[in-house]
């Protein structure tokens, strides 16, 4: 089976046909790309050929490189993976440049054309491709996404696109596209600069164009270019490439290497012809797959988390895939439920205690839809279709047929029972029910149903239509279908799931609040504010435990302390922070909802800066500690109850664990997750370092055993528990 197709048309046309066998989307391999170059060869060596056009067989172009193509690549270079990833890298670059200076030279006088026509999405190197050729014609598809995404997973475009993408736009005009990922639909793109064409029929646009005998040579290879904007001892361009690197700098704190490695091969390549700027993009790119942190970044947010969105952890029953979904419950989470089912295609029936609540709830779909039509992101059509798919009552009886019920009502234990019972009596006997809970046990709710091996936890994060995680939660009894029917779903309204298995706070709460706690725990210590706050940001973190608990509001940190210590007795372990928390409250700060926490916010609700108070009420020690010990307080107070997780089953799959953690609480995504950078660290550093910080700061702290037994036979977690995935990632 081939990747690539070229048939000859009787007007002289060449169409090479991007198309491979048994997937979805086209995305670039070792062996396609020697197929391409290839069939490059033999088009531009055939006296019949008078132009080429490249396109796809499938709805959209390309998705991008194949990232387990770069993993093996290193893995199985030997003693020098650099050297492979440069050269496959420069491999590349040479057949692209092929393309770019088709007819440049003594064999293809006249030169050969060479366009390409995009029916739809074209990511990665599917544009890096396109940028090379001579001319790019997109279809009128505005669901397409056209773009350069790679920095989002720790890497940045090596197939020529960020040289070609300055030298077309400039670099003020690439900066967005490169460094922050932004992806355009096809008109966007073409007003952008970054495609020629926008037509309905881009093939037949493509070859009436080769055909017309045009110009096409590349201006970055016409004599007397200069660069768009200005290069960078261009007084323009040098204002340029400070603010970039500021901008940088700012946004990344420095933890991520792949925004540092671009920029500098956007400004050495600037100052150098073309072919030379290509050899110094392939180095820095190969520079960022042999770091550590991008390695991680790959594996956990490409190829983890493409595993698990696919069902790696899925039990082998039939499609459960959601018919009906029956909501309980219309405040902030159960509206937000209701609108990512309804817009994935969903019947909804949402019920509230009375149709007015149940209607609120509804409105919050047409209110979010409202807001994506004025950005051009939906239509009416789509806002209307949506909405009818939701019906919103006080009546049970309306779930009847639901063959899924996902209860979004107050946390408390009672009250949850009794809206469990009154809806287990009016659906069917097959349906599965779920609650959406953040901390109660699920094999406790579940002991109102007198089904409980079709009974689970789905947890969402707030705000449900931002929040790409979902954790979904074994109780003691929860059968295989019950885990399939969440998965399903989960897939259904396109969210990453991990699945974990019944505890207190479950998994990424049992993660978080430590992390909070521990920047409390130094508030009250004496330590400055602004430098809990920017440890954290330094370490990755995207906001600091201050104001993650000024977001997620100090009354409700009250009551989970509250409730933790009831249910801990004596071995609670957090009374110090429970002082902070306390005072706050009792001041009325209760965070960002009252305007009052531990920032201070005007009237519109915009942070002012840490509250002067906190100061006034906890003096900040003469001595502060040094940054990297308020940093690892912070990271290991978050990654040693990872280990604890994995250790008492409540985790099954450390994919779960790491795709999780950067998912639902952000954990400083350079690293790849908590035992990734554990990994990094090493496990011998690891348990040493925890040593030091128990005999410093206390208990909390302390190596656990299977950190320790790690550490002294030189293990590491992928190695060990990662089997069939480490291998795979880049």
């Amino acid at each position: 089976m081939t990747d690539f197709t070229m048939t000859t048309d009787a007007e002289g046309v060449a169409i090479i046909t991007w198309d491979m066998p048994g997937r979805s989307m086209n995305v670039m391999t070792r062996d396609s790309m020697q197929e391409l170059n290839g069939l490059i060869d033999a088009a531009l060596a055939d006296d019949a050929v008078k132009g080429i056009v490249i396109t796809s067989g499938k709805r959209d172009f390309a998705g991008g490189m194949d990232l387990n193509t770069l993993a093996t690549i290193r893995d199985e270079a030997g003693d020098d993976p650099a050297k492979a990833l440069f050269d496959f890298t420069m491999a590349g670059h040479h057949m692209l440049r092929k393309i770019e200076r088709a007819g440049m030279d003594d064999r293809n006088k006249g030169g050969k054309p060479i366009a390409a026509a995009l029916p739809g999405t074209a990511l990665g190197i599917g544009l890096e491709l396109p940028l090379a050729c001579h001319r790019i014609f997109a279809a009128d598809n505005a669901k397409a996404k056209i773009g350069l995404p790679e920095i989002q997973v720790g890497i940045f475009p090596g197939a020529g696109g960020t040289t070609r993408l300055v030298r077309k736009l400039g670099a003020m005009a690439a900066s967005p596209l490169l460094l922050e990922g932004k992806l355009n639909d096809p008109k966007k793109a073409k007003a952008a600069g970054v495609i020629d064409e926008v037509v309905d029929d881009p093939v037949a646009a493509a070859k009436d164009w080769v055909l017309s005998q045009p110009a096409i040579v590349k201006p970055w290879d016409e004599k007397g270019y200069k660069m768009p904007g200005g290069a960078p001892y261009h007084p323009a361009g040098f204002m340029t490439f400070v603010g970039a690197s500021a901008m940088v700098n700012g946004r990344t704190k420095g933890v991520y290497p792949a925004a540092k490695a671009l920029l500098s091969a956007v400004y050495e390549g600037a100052q150098v012809p073309f072919d030379t700027a290509l050899k110094i993009e392939a180095r820095w790119f190969t520079h960022v797959l042999m770091n550590p942190s991008s390695a991680n970044m790959i594996r956990s947010l490409f190829v983890n988390k493409e595993a698990l969105e696919k069902g790696a952890n899925r039990p082998e029953v039939p499609d459960q895939r959601v018919q009906k979904l029956g909501v309980l419950g219309a405040g902030m989470m159960g509206a937000g439920i209701t609108l990512v089912a309804a817009m994935a295609g969903i019947e909804v029936v949402l019920v509230d205690q009375s149709a007015e609540a149940a209607e609120k709830g509804k409105a919050h779909t047409a209110d979010y839809m409202d807001k994506g039509i004025k950005r051009g992101k939906a239509t009416a059509d789509k806002k209307q279709a949506a909405l009818d798919l939701i019906t919103a009552t006080d009546d049970h009886a309306a779930l009847e047929g639901c063959d899924l019920i996902i209860e979004a009502v107050f946390e408390d234990i009672d009250v949850k029972a009794e809206v469990t019972k009154k809806v287990l009596d009016v659906v069917g006997a097959d349906c599965i029910f779920a609650s959406n809970t953040s901390t109660l046990p699920i094999t406790e709710l579940a002991v109102a149903s007198e089904r409980p091996d079709q009974f689970i936890g789905i947890h969402f994060f707030s705000p449900v239509e931002k929040m790409a995680l979902v954790e979904i939660i074994k109780g003691r009894e929860t059968g295989d279908r019950a885990v399939a029917k969440a998965l399903d779903f989960v897939r259904q309204i396109r969210k990453t799931p991990i699945v974990v298995n019944d505890a207190r706070f479950f998994y990424a709460n049992r993660c978080i609040i430590p992390y909070i706690n521990e920047g409390i725990r130094m508030v009250r210590e004496g330590v400055a504010p602004p430098l809990i706050e920017n440890a954290a940001k330094l370490a990755g973190m995207p906001l600091g435990p201050l104001q993650l608990t000024d977001e997620t509001s100090i009354d409700l940190g009250v009551k989970i302390a509250k409730a933790t210590r009831a249910a801990m007795g004596e071995a609670y372990p957090d009374g110090e922070v429970d002082e902070v928390l306390f005072w706050m409250e009792g001041e009325g700060r209760l965070g960002r909802k009252a305007n009052a926490g531990f920032y201070a916010y005007d009237d519109t609700g915009k942070r002012q800066g840490l509250w002067a108070g906190l100061g006034e009420k906890y003096a900040p020690a003469a001595d502060q500690p040094d940054l990297t010990d308020v940093q690892h307080r912070l990271l290991f107070a978050q990654v040693l109850e990872a280990v604890r997780a994995l250790e008492e089953g409540v985790l099954e799959d450390i994919r779960e664990g790491d795709v999780g953690a950067i998912l639902g609480w952000g954990f400083a995504p350079w690293s790849g997750g908590p035992f990734a950078w554990l990994d990094m660290l090493g496990a011998p550093y690891a348990a040493e370092r925890c040593d030091q910080l128990t005999e410093r700061f206390g208990d909390r702290f302390a190596c656990p055993a299977l950190l320790r037994e790690m550490a002294e036979t030189g293990q590491s977690f992928y190695g060990r528990f990662g089997a069939g995935h480490d291998s795979k990632a880049a």
